[in-house]
């Protein structure tokens, strides 16, 4: 599968890098363009895995680190977060553009389902070149996630999380040196205390539960007028079940729901199963995608 570094210029300040995997004449095949999760990137297992199944579907594919991810926070001046869904209307605007890849997917994992899902409520109808989108265990509701990460059997989950967003502040702060008051880190124990202290501020919030109420995709998707699916399980640690439960979900014809009762957090393991490897997520955003394809 060829691959290809791409840096796309969303904002006159901040850039994303991507990995890119273009069919013969891309713009004449389907475009799968795909989002990690919190402290993920390009790189995820599961990113490498769905981007190679695109491939061998015989579309293109595109890996997007979101900011400051994958070795990439040189790149953009500010921290990243749950609300910056406009990132990836930019991309979509410069392959349509520029590319003229007409045929677009979004696809996101966790923090990115909801970026994914936030973009398709707020574009609506108005952007006809993203045909649909598809969120694995998306947190449309990042209070209720953050909350439930830092629940006591969550721990492991949590710590890995904060000291990984700690590390990344820190490398920023060398590259942006008096940008952020990093003296107060060591001080802070949970993920909520990190999003008041840096990411609401940084990104413009009153405090975190400003960001993580105007951040929410859980906002929109009243408005999702795109094919659109989200699957998450029923046992996943820190994305609850009933956030999923709000009408506005459900009355969407649009939207298709798959909540299997067992598959953790973006996880999905199968036996292997007619021909399928063990991925049965990547599975089913391959099918859904050529079912869509086909109508």
């Amino acid at each position: 599968m060829p691959t290809q570094s791409r840096i796309f210029q969303v904002t006159p300040e901040s850039a994303l890098l991507t990995k890119c995997h273009w069919q013969i004449f891309p713009s004449k095949h389907l475009t799968v363009l795909i989002v990690h999760g919190l402290e993920g990137c390009t790189e995820s297992h599961y990113m490498q895995g769905l981007a190679q199944k695109a491939w061998q579907a015989g579309w293109n594919s595109i890996r997007i680190n979101q900011r400051n991810c994958g070795g990439s926070e040189h790149l953009a001046p500010t921290l990243y977060h749950n609300g910056l869904s406009q990132d990836y209307l930019s991309i979509l605007q410069e392959i349509t553009e520029r590319d003229k890849c007409q045929n677009l997917w979004l696809v996101g994992y966790s923090m990115g389902g909801n970026l994914i899902l936030k973009l398709a409520g707020e574009l609506g109808s108005s952007f006809p070149a993203l045909r649909g989108v598809v969120a694995v265990c998306p947190n449309i509701h990042p209070a209720a996630c953050v909350l439930a990460l830092q629940q006591p059997s969550n721990w492991i989950y949590h710590q890995y999380f904060l000291k990984s967003l700690k590390a990344t502040l820190r490398k920023k702060s060398l590259l942006y040196p008096g940008k952020w008051d990093i003296s107060r880190l060591s001080r802070i124990r949970t993920m909520w205390e990190f999003d008041e202290a840096y990411t609401a501020p940084d990104g413009g919030f009153r405090d975190a539960a400003d960001y993580y109420e105007k951040s929410a995709a859980g906002n929109v998707l009243s408005s999702i007028s795109i094919p659109t699916l989200i699957i998450t399980s029923q046992d996943d640690p820190f994305i609850p079940y009933d956030i999923f439960t709000e009408p506005a979900l459900y009355s969407n014809q649009w939207i298709q729901m798959m909540a299997p009762a067992h598959g953790g957090h973006c996880g999905f393991f199968q036996r292997f199963c007619s021909g399928e490897d063990h991925f049965w997520a990547e599975n089913r955003i391959i099918d859904f995608i050529r079912i869509h394809e086909k109508t």
